[in-house]
């Protein structure tokens, strides 16, 4: 597997207070550990955004991006070919926004506001129009739902051995009786547990798993139904059903959308 290294920005102070980024990702490119001054907002408008900041794991669908506040170590990692955005703000525009990198529910307002800067390749908003858009961006982003992450690690090592489990198998339909006989507690104890560190059920973290599973799988030629059955569901109804509830489309108007995001 070769892997390629992502090129950083290279000043040490943005040349605007909000400044737009965008590229295409091909499978396996990757930034290392870094911080700036300022605090960016990580978006992929197609794919999921694997992070590391400051330790934490982050993994986010289209749906939401990721907020990285200033001075905050992060690295970058892609499973897939992403479309990569970014906006990054000059630290007194991040005083209202979280102090700590989350994940933050991305609007539809922000979503078309990205989506027309990066086909008009706009980096620093000048016009008139693009400053007043900038300044909505970032009224919808000090508005955002803020969730700690998409999809949350643990910290004990039992529940975080599980969780890399069911990842490298995210079709594995074992229940959570058996994955608590693995590590020698109760069923109960282990709901607790998934409740107490993940703020989710085990069934709300293998689902959303499997979506993002979902998302880069969509990526390849296999069939919606062969998707469905890797990742353990048993008619391909059932996993368009989870697809639509989490992503507002059907698997092939995601996959079509995805493919024509793609050309552009």
């Amino acid at each position: 597997m070769t892997r390629k290294h992502i090129d950083l920005l290279d000043f040490h102070e943005l040349p605007a207070p909000v400044y737009f980024r965008y590229a295409d990702f091909e499978t396996h490119e990757y930034a290392s550990a870094h911080r700036h001054p300022w605090g960016t907002l990580e978006y992929s408008a197609h794919g999921v955004l694997h992070m590391d900041i400051d330790g934490s794991r982050f993994m986010s669908p289209p749906q939401y991006a990721v907020w990285v506040p200033p001075q905050t170590e992060h690295s970058f990692y892609s499973n897939q070919p992403i479309n990569y955005r970014a906006v990054c703000l000059a630290p007194p525009l991040c005083r209202d926004l979280p102090v700590q990198a989350c994940t933050l529910a991305i609007s539809d307002i922000l979503k078309a506001i990205l989506k027309d800067f990066a086909a008009r390749d706009v980096q620093i908003p000048e016009q008139p129009a693009d400053v007043r858009l900038a300044q909505v961006l970032v009224d919808q982003l000090q508005q955002a739902p803020v969730h700690n992450c998409y999809l949350p690690y643990a910290s004990s090592p039992g529940l975080l051995g599980i969780l890399e489990r069911m990842q490298a198998e995210p079709g594995d339909n074992r229940p959570l009786a058996d994955w608590a006989a693995q590590i020698h507690v109760s069923e109960r104890t282990l709901a607790r547990q998934f409740v107490r560190e993940l703020g989710m059920s085990f069934g709300e973290w293998r689902q959303r798993l499997r979506f993002l599973a979902a998302i880069e799988a969509l990526a390849s030629s296999r069939s919606i139904q062969e998707i469905a059955f890797d990742l353990g569901y048993s008619t391909g109804s059932a996993f368009i059903a989870m697809f639509q509830r989490q992503a507002g489309s059907t698997p092939e108007q995601y996959r079509r959308s995805h493919l024509h995001g793609r050309k552009v």
